[in-house]
């Protein structure tokens, strides 16, 4: 099996995306979603400031 037989992804979110297309339940579902992946990226900050804390502390001494 190549790439080529794989099933094209479709793209996910789309910033920018114009939205007047989409019913109701596909922004509420697309508002989900959203606040899914900031929790996800925040989490990933917090764990990154937090190896870069214990980095610096143990720099320091």
């Amino acid at each position: 099996m190549s790439f080529e037989d794989l099933p094209a992804k479709k793209p996910g979110i789309v910033i920018g995306e114009n939205l007047d297309l989409l019913s109701v339940s596909e922004l509420e579902q697309r508002v989900q979603d959203l606040d899914s992946e900031i929790v996800r990226v925040k989490a990933a900050i917090s764990a990154k400031r937090a190896s870069k804390n214990a980095a610096d502390a143990f720099f320091r001494t």
